[in-house]
């Protein structure tokens, strides 16, 4: 069989040009890395498209390991450091052949080792490094965690006190039990796909939360006695005053967990039985998602990208805390910053860091405050502006000027829906008409839960139900169910519903006008505007979501 190298294979695919393979192939000279990472690393191509291209050249199959079933007793016939050593995990076992997922299917060498010391004959399959090492995470810990807080438990209360631990060899910090129990703590919060952890301090007890697609699950128990070491573990790692135990403190670290760098923001507050400690989970540099990937509807995609292409005016994102509002703004950025535009944000913090794109951090403690940060950005001759929350009446009339003035603007605000968006911004201050001239769009949004499609159960809407959804007759909904694969929940991930309020030239003159939110609401509804509830009805008409989830978000609004 002819062998196609990679590159070429990807030009004849039209995935890259000769010229970014050139490119590549120079850079591959200088870091001596396997050319398909090396096109990677460069941003010319996806890990996934690669690895497709890289098994259809070989005549192999690709498996998306993220979404794949992986049975416990199958992986284990690998041992977990050979695993690691060679970025492979095993995926099927029938008769005598054993499927292995790797990422250089043709290195001979890993399949003929991986032979002999199974003893079965090895199939290669394809998939992405990153898949493979978050599959090795998630499965070969899963019998771990509860040996680390065995070890940690059983050593004496005096010897886990980390404050003497920073003139000690960094060997024996790594290996202390505490320490691991930390590192335990984040990295199986990170593959539950948690977006925050809760070390919380009781009378008896210590107890380990983590926030899984909204709701506060238990991660684990712990003796008290382990509680004042674990939380001066996390001291250390973020840069607090491990000494300082009464006031409030806040700070930041990160990890890596799988070979991906996770970002943690760390907040610290005493309470009656000691410090209780929240850390946030933060998307990494590489999770900038695509606006196509938010979850919107083809209609309000469509509308939404209108607004982007507005070259001046201001967008807003707005919703509760923990709505996916920042999400949406980097996707917006990542559809709107192109080479020719100087592109600065305002941030606190600065969740995820984007090649190529101006990130400013607030400290107010130095006086850098939102107000003060746009005045000075505003002298550095910006394109595009992102304010990450208009918190006040300064920070709000500075970002309209500027929108008015001729850039393009986009921030959030925490409004319940997109007309009291407007009526929000006139109460702090800022005068109709400049609210008029400025606006381009408003974007409101929640996350909703989705039903885990294993084990949701079917039954008929019931007329209270059918009112609710809008609609005159009885169809199939789904309710929760809970089974292994989603944890007992009955939920699988999370997906964000949107309203999409345009500026028309009517609406603007409404606005100057001073007109109230429900009358702002009834202009945008006549103009093609649907609201949040008519997005999550038809999610729930679609089996997606549950009735419950339709309540939820109707009456949160």
């Amino acid at each position: 069989m002819k062998v196609v190298r990679i590159g070429d294979y990807l030009v004849e695919k039209n995935f890259i040009t000769e010229e970014q393979l050139k490119q590549a192939l120079d850079k591959q000279k200088e870091t001596k890395h396997k050319i398909g990472d090396v096109i990677i690393e460069m941003g010319f191509v996806s890990d996934v498209d690669v690895a497709k291209c890289l098994a259809e050249s070989l005549r192999q199959k690709y498996i998306d390991l993220d979404n794949a079933a992986l049975m416990p007793d199958i992986i284990k016939k690998i041992p977990e450091e050979t695993a690691r050593k060679y970025s492979v995990i095993a995926v099927d076992l029938k008769g005598n052949r054993l499927t292995v997922a790797t990422n250089d299917p043709a290195n001979y060498y890993i399949t003929e080792d991986l032979r002999v010391l199974t003893g079965y004959d090895i199939i290669p399959v394809v998939a992405t490094k990153g898949a493979i090492n978050r599959a090795i995470g998630k499965m070969y810990s899963a019998d771990q965690v509860s040996s680390v807080v065995e070890a940690a438990t059983k050593e004496k209360e005096e010897e886990l006190s980390l404050e003497d631990l920073k003139n000690v060899s960094e060997e024996r910090i790594e290996n202390a039990p505490i320490v691991k129990l930390a590192t335990a703590i984040v990295e199986n919060s990170f593959r539950k796909d948690a977006t925050d952890i809760h070390i919380e301090p009781f009378a008896n007890i210590t107890k380990v939360r983590i926030r899984v697609n909204g709701d506060l699950v238990e991660l684990m128990t712990l003796s008290p006695a382990l509680h004042v070491a674990l939380v001066t573990r996390f001291k250390i790692l973020s840069g607090m005053n491990i000494a300082e135990k009464r006031i409030p403190q806040d700070g930041r670290m990160s990890q890596v967990i799988d070979g991906t760098t996770v970002d943690l923001r760390v907040s610290n507050l005493p309470m009656v039985y000691g410090e209780k400690v929240v850390l946030r989970i933060l998307a990494g540099d590489e999770s900038v998602r695509r606006i196509q990937d938010l979850g919107m509807t083809d209609y309000n995609y469509e509308r939404f990208v209108s607004c982007l292409k507005v070259p001046q005016g201001v967008i807003l994102v707005t919703g509760p805390t923990g709505s996916g509002k920042s999400t949406t703004l980097y996707a917006a950025l990542g559809e709107i910053a192109k080479p020719n535009l100087n592109v600065i944000t305002v941030e606190d913090p600065v969740e995820k860091k984007i090649a190529n794109i101006n990130q400013c951090q607030i400290n107010d403690k130095a006086g850098m405050t939102f107000d003060a940060a746009l005045r000075s950005i505003l002298r550095q001759d910006p394109d595009i502006i992102m304010v990450g929350e208009m918190r006040d009446a300064e920070t709000a009339e500075i970002a309209i000027r500027a929108a008015i003035t001729g850039h393009l603007v986009l921030s959030t605000l925490h409004t319940n829906d997109a007309a009291s968006t407007v009526t929000r911004l006139v109460d702090m201050g800022v005068e109709a008409y400049m609210v008029a001239t400025s606006l381009i769009g408003i974007v409101a949004q929640r996350l909703t839960k989705v039903l885990c499609p294993e084990c949701k159960k079917p039954r008929l809407s019931t007329d209270e139900e059918n009112e609710l959804m809008g609609i005159d007759h009885s169809i199939m909904v789904y309710d929760a169910g809970g089974c292994g694969k989603c944890n007992n929940t009955g939920y699988k991930g999370r997906t964000a519903i949107h309203e999409i309020l345009l500026s028309t030239p009517e609406m603007a003159s409404l606005i100057t006008s001073g007109a109230k939110a429900d009358e702002i609401q009834e202009l945008a509804k006549e103009q093609g505007c649907l609201l949040l509830r008519d997005n999550v009805s038809k999610l729930v008409q679609e089996g997606v979501t549950s009735i419950g989830e339709l309540i939820r978000v109707t009456y949160a609004v």
